[in-house]
């Protein structure tokens, strides 16, 4: 956490209108921040941006960059070096440059932006920002992780602890490792739930009936992971070292199925350890031991 962070005051510019720049900038904005504008190369999504943020549209780089002291990125991770070499040869003494993306560091995003007299930084706020013009709502509740220069990031930091954020600074080594982390949490986490409906619609529940029953059970170990951990909230036949349920499980799933079961399961055997130090998950673990060597005589079948 910033020990002594220090708010400023930011006249800034947001260059690129698409989902992330139009919720940011609404959420700056609704805090009473002053947004000079937005830029995009497509006018269209830059007018919608600005009447939606109660701002304005700018028609070149060198507007928005020549009007604003700090410059928001906030283009798909793949353009944003494109855009610092369209700006990296403006008038940047003494502003802030940052983009948002989670994977990316700052010196990758802006390389040479010292010799510019800018500061760059990676403001990335922990958060899922799935809809252009609903999802500001609930920055507020994001943690906003910061990387970049050492000299005004408290200044950065100061900004969204004013509006009720929490902040974290991470290390440029770090970036893509937290990135995988979030990814895995939000995105993945999707795939295993996509996999649990496609189970139960086998058993003859619909799309619609099968997430309604299965809300409460990932509504209730959400709230129970973030209240208690991840031990504390594990349940089922792995935690319980229930080997006859677990092969059942196993003998019901086709070869890819059980090659996720499984390989999930022993991440649970090391948590069910933490939870349970005297319990004998040795059972299991060679239970699922088992299935893996099954798949791979499956594949052993299938090749000849």
């Amino acid at each position: 956490m910033p020990e002594e962070s220090r708010v400023m005051i930011m006249k800034t510019g947001m260059i690129g209108a698409g989902k992330v720049g139009c919720s940011l900038g609404k959420y700056l904005r609704s805090n009473g921040l002053e947004i000079t504008g937005y830029y995009d190369k497509n006018q269209t999504f830059a007018k919608e941006a600005a009447d939606f943020t109660g701002t304005s549209c700018r028609d070149s780089l060198e507007e928005i960059v020549n009007e604003s002291d700090t410059l928001f990125l906030t283009v798909p991770d793949d353009l944003i070096l494109s855009v610092w070499n369209q700006i990296k040869d403006m008038p940047l003494q003494g502003k802030f440059i940052c983009h948002c993306s989670g994977a990316m560091s700052a010196g990758d995003a802006f390389p040479g932006i010292d010799s510019c007299g800018a500061f760059g930084y990676s403001v990335h706020p922990l958060f899922a920002v799935s809809d252009k013009y609903s999802s500001y709502k609930e920055l507020s509740n994001a943690y906003f992780v910061i990387e970049g220069n050492r000299e005004h990031r408290e200044e950065i930091a100061g900004l969204f602890q004013s509006l009720g954020n929490e902040v974290r600074f991470i290390k440029a080594e770090d970036k893509v490792k937290y990135h995988c982390a979030a990814a895995i949490c939000s995105n993945h986490v999707v795939a295993l739930i996509e996999e649990s409906l496609t189970l139960m619609k086998d058993c003859g529940f619909d799309e619609e009936s099968a997430r309604r029953a299965l809300a409460p059970i990932m509504l209730g170990n959400m709230k129970h992971i973030i209240e208690g951990g991840t031990a504390e909230s594990l349940t089922g036949p792995v935690e319980r070292a229930d080997i006859k349920t677990v092969k059942k499980h196993l003998s019901c799933l086709d070869e890819d199925q059980r090659k996720l079961y499984c390989l999930l399961s022993e991440i649970l055997v090391s948590i069910g350890e933490r939870k349970n130090p005297r319990r004998d998950y040795e059972p299991v673990m060679e239970v699922l031991s088992s299935g893996a060597r099954q798949r791979e005589t499956e594949n052993q079948e299938v090749k000849k």
